[in-house]
């Protein structure tokens, strides 16, 4: 059997204020630093032998922590990189909504059917996500591997290993630097753990 921890990125300024993030290169702040190290403390045990991440810098600096404490290498991942919110990267809820009502309200009642302008679907999202999943499970880990990603990948990622589709993308949580843990036999993957901020609790 395989394991797969799912990690979210620590928190940066973009989610401690709530905007669109995206493919915005953002630096975690000093909570977020202070989670990355909580969750490399929490999966230090767990027997890790591969970790891989988004190529964006708030998951690398999460990813960072990991590889200190779990003396590995960081393998970066494309698949693995936030959605691209297009026009709306930089947004915070109120101004899309302003600015793009109708698709803002189809953003929070049929996430499955919205395209951002000049960016990505969830369909696109999850594509990739699954791609990305599918090269981890190739490679035998003997026990487990670590995913650094963002919170709309982890979502639709999560509904795709429980058969959901993207319009349940509003009902799986991920909160920041948020743990998952996906089981797999022979390459069949499913949900063990959910939205685990136990590692975090310290900090609060």
């Amino acid at each position: 059997m395989s394991r797969i921890i799912l990690l979210r990125h620590g928190q940066t300024e973009w989610n401690r204020v709530e905007r669109f993030r995206g493919r915005a290169d953002l630096a975690l702040d000093e909570v977020g630093l202070a989670q990355a190290e909580a969750a490399a403390s929490y999966i230090a045990g767990w027997g890790a032998v591969a970790l891989y991440s988004s190529p964006l810098r708030r998951a690398m600096m999460t990813a960072q922590a990991l590889a200190r404490r779990l003396t590995l290498p960081i393998t970066p991942l494309e698949g693995l990189i936030d959605i691209d919110y297009g026009l709306w990267q930089g947004l915070s809820p109120e101004e899309a909504a302003e600015r793009d009502p109708e698709r803002y309200r189809q953003w929070l009642e049929a996430p499955h059917r919205m395209r951002f302008p000049q960016g990505e679907s969830l369909d696109e999202v999850r594509s990739r996500a699954l791609a990305a999943l599918d090269e981890v499970l190739a490679h035998p880990h003997d026990q487990t591997a670590v995913m650094v990603s963002h919170k709309v990948v982890c979502k639709v990622l999560l509904c795709a290993v429980l058969g959901l589709d993207n319009s349940h993308f509003w009902q799986v949580e991920q909160d920041v630097c948020a743990l998952n843990l996906i089981e797999a036999r022979d390459r069949v993957p499913a949900v063990a753990l959910l939205n685990d901020t136990c590692h975090l609790k310290t900090l609060k």
